[in-house]
């Protein structure tokens, strides 16, 4: 009986999905409990083929591919969970590369403790260049999504929050507090998110528990492209941007926090910028102020449709 539906959306995915796929036949799960849902989101590559053969090639993976016509992460990822057929759904990207244990975390420990809701792991950054001297812990976090909170499992703390290609739902909670925000998420090649969070946000202001798994972890593999100053700044932009739809959907008071959040954000980067150029890293205290720009410029605009 499936217990666990891993899903992975995809858009264009024909050259990074094969490595995602071939994690998943070192999981240490036993197959029968656990199924893959490859959602193929508008794609004009050969990223179903390259699904097809994959099946194909692992008859002992149960995977189901389905096609979503609505352009968007959001929408392809809730299509994935009606597809379905687990109590509990795990969510990973098609650039990521899941340890053997992965599913095996995610089981047992929801299988184990009714009462927790959600959880998310430890996501790796890998970057198969070089990475750029301009690149630091935070100014990583826009472009690979970063997470490490330790080695214990653990409530995620307060200003933290599982990522988007890392998490597990449990069925239960999507009935109950709905599927993800389409007004948020990718959508082609826009970079807005932030959907994860606001779902995640649904969840904390409930008072629902969710853990941080640190043996759940992924790889997510960086490509070239992902470490260029206009990728940087376009995705820093759609953060703000993302920012600004999430809390406005809230309220406007949400948003005002929000704005003030923002202030004391960039307290923390001339201080810490200070600290790189004294210590001669001065591409970083540059990047670090792009990024702070940039988040705060999206965080303004109210044209999402604005080409970057």
């Amino acid at each position: 009986m499936v217990a666990i539906s891993l899903i992975i959306a995809t858009y264009n995915g024909a050259k990074k999905l094969p490595m995602a796929l071939d994690s998943l036949t070192q999981q240490t799960l036993d197959k029968e409990l656990w199924e893959v849902i490859v959602v193929n989101n508008n794609s004009s590559d050969n990223t179903a083929e390259v699904v097809e053969n994959f099946a194909k090639a692992h008859p002992e993976i149960s995977l189901k591919l389905v096609d979503e016509p609505q352009q968007g992460l959001s929408y392809a990822r809730n299509r994935g969970i009606d597809e379905a057929k687990g109590d509990y759904l795990a969510i990973i990207d098609d650039d990521e590369i899941a340890c053997p244990g992965f599913l095996r975390e995610y089981f047992e420990f929801l299988d184990t403790h009714p009462y927790i809701v959600a959880a998310g792991g430890r996501i790796v950054p890998h970057y198969p260049n070089k990475p750029p001297r301009w690149l630091s812990r935070i100014t990583a976090r826009p472009i690979a999504g970063t997470l490490d909170l330790g080695k214990e499992i653990k409530p995620f703390p307060e200003g933290k929050y599982f990522g988007g290609g890392n998490m597990c739902l449990r069925r239960t909670a999507i009935d109950y507090y709905g599927k993800f925000n389409t007004n948020l998420g990718r959508r082609g090649n826009r970079l807005l998110g932030g959907e994860e969070k606001e779902l995640y946000m649904r969840y904390y202001a409930s008072g629902e528990d969710i853990y941080y798994l640190p043996g759940a972890e992924i790889k997510h593999v960086i490509s070239p492209e992902r470490l260029t100053k206009p990728y940087f700044k376009a995705v820093c932009y759609r953060i703000g941007q993302s920012e600004r739809i999430r809390t406005l959907g809230i309220s406007p008071k949400a948003f005002r926090k929000r704005i003030g959040a923002e202030l004391f954000k960039w307290c923390a980067t001339i201080a810490i910028g200070l600290f790189y150029l004294i210590t001669f890293q001065w591409p970083k205290a540059q990047y670090l102020v792009i990024m702070r720009r940039q988040i705060s410029r999206g965080l303004k605009d109210a044209n999402i449709d604005k080409d970057l």
